[in-house]
């Protein structure tokens, strides 16, 4: 290794040592950042906390409201840009930790992990000579609506501080204590809602040749949902539609009611198959509809779209991990969802997941997982953290300065 690896490899043996030196402080800012979670759209205490805690080691300017980027490092050219979530989830928690919150909301999502995890990573790059830029964002509204990166693509945020890759990293039960899964390609599935309304007439339940079943109709296509899945998705492509609300009636036994509503979520791994899947869906909707003298309208509310890794960030991340010595894990793929993946359709991009556990909770039928109220990783989760979004920056650097010298 000569040149600028070689220079790398050396910024990865400082940085790490640095690294080393911030983790007690993170640890603590962890604790206090959990003990105080704010919600979605409200997470501008927490910006501030954070912005405190890096301290003259980059200055950060809002964006997406509740959310702040700054810079450091080169001023200009290409840089990597890492992301912490800001936002927490409406959940009393139940996790007996001496800094548990008690204002209704909590950090069942590790992110109070990632916000730690990214402020002992910039502090530890402070003084440092790094070959690219390195951008902290720190994004609002991850488990809601308007999405926060969404907001910070849309403002123009990466462009202006020149990122070229966003690196991430999030906690996982599902994934060996400490190890980092870096897979290459679909990670996370596009996340959409279907929304099925069936207008018919109302009428006795004694006389029903003079009136619609919407009940009858709405059960038929309920019912007939998975099928639809299978035929228009290959099965060597994952995708799922899943029911949450399924509605017809007031309470009545005796009454036909005009209306039936469902509201499914639908998730899919390919951009084509989201959208012959929300066809099938609508064409059987309106036939079965038909079928009993019903009207039936589809919409499709559209949330994120699928999240892929870019296969050469992927590759140097498993490079990087050897070399740093930190443990691999196989690549870690759900039909979950995460808005990091607007992110990833601006710039090559790349999602980790890193295993962690809950102390004290080894059953594994009955572990807490992610949203659990009972979820709380351990606190060696802020180092695992931040080690992974180091293995992505000298990822994404290497990526940048190949292609510079190239």
């Amino acid at each position: 290794m000569s040149g600028p690896r070689a220079r790398l490899a050396d910024l990865a043996g400082c940085w790490s040592a640095a690294l080393e030196r911030e983790l007690s402080a993170a640890v603590a800012l962890r604790h206090d950042l959990h003990r105080a979670p704010c919600l979605s759209g409200a997470e501008h205490p927490a910006r501030d906390r954070i912005a405190a805690a890096l301290g003259d080691a980059v200055a950060l300017e809002p964006v997406a409201d509740s959310g702040g980027v700054g810079r450091l490092g080169p001023e200009r050219g290409r840089a990597v840009a890492v992301r912490a979530e800001l936002d927490a989830l409406p959940l009393t928690e139940r996790t007996g930790a001496a800094c548990s919150a008690t204002n209704g909301a909590m950090h069942a999502c590790g992110h109070d992990v990632h916000q730690a995890a990214l402020v002992a990573l910039v502090r530890a790059a402070a003084g440092l000579d790094l070959p690219v830029g390195l951008v902290p964002v720190l994004q609002p509204r991850e488990e809601s609506y308007p999405s926060g990166a969404r907001d910070i693509v849309a403002a123009g945020a990466l462009s202006r501080f020149g990122v070229a890759h966003m690196i991430g990293a999030h906690v996982h039960p599902g994934v060996a204590v400490s190890a980092v899964a870096a897979g290459a390609g679909f990670v996370n599935a596009a996340a959409d809602e279907i929304e099925i309304r069936l207008q018919g007439r109302g009428g006795h339940g004694a006389y029903p040749h003079t009136a619609s079943d919407t009940v009858a109709a709405v059960a038929q296509i309920a019912m007939a949902l998975p099928e639809v899945v299978r035929r228009a998705v290959s099965p060597l492509s994952p995708a799922l539609l899943s029911i949450g609300t399924l509605t017809a009636g007031d309470g009545a036994a005796n009454v036909l009611p005009a209306h039936a509503r469902i509201l499914a979520t639908m998730r899919t791994t390919d951009p084509e198959d989201r959208i012959r899947l929300f066809h099938a869906v609508r064409q059987l909707a309106d036939g079965v509809a038909a079928g009993f003298g019903t009207v039936a309208e589809v919409t499709i509310c559209e949330g994120e779209p699928a999240l892929i890794n870019d296969s050469g960030l992927a590759e140097g991340a498993d490079a990087w991990l050897a070399r740093l010595g930190v443990d691999r894990a196989e690549p870690m793929r759900s039909l979950g969802a995460d808005d990091f993946s607007y992110f990833g359709a601006a710039v090559p991009s790349l999602m980790m997941f890193v295993g962690v556990e809950t102390e004290g909770a080894a059953d594994p039928v009955d572990r807490p997982s992610l949203h659990d109220p009972r979820f709380f990783p351990s606190d060696a989760s802020v180092a695992a953290v931040a080690r992974a979004l180091l293995v992505g920056y000298l990822a994404a650097a290497e990526a940048i300065v190949d292609a510079d010298g190239a």
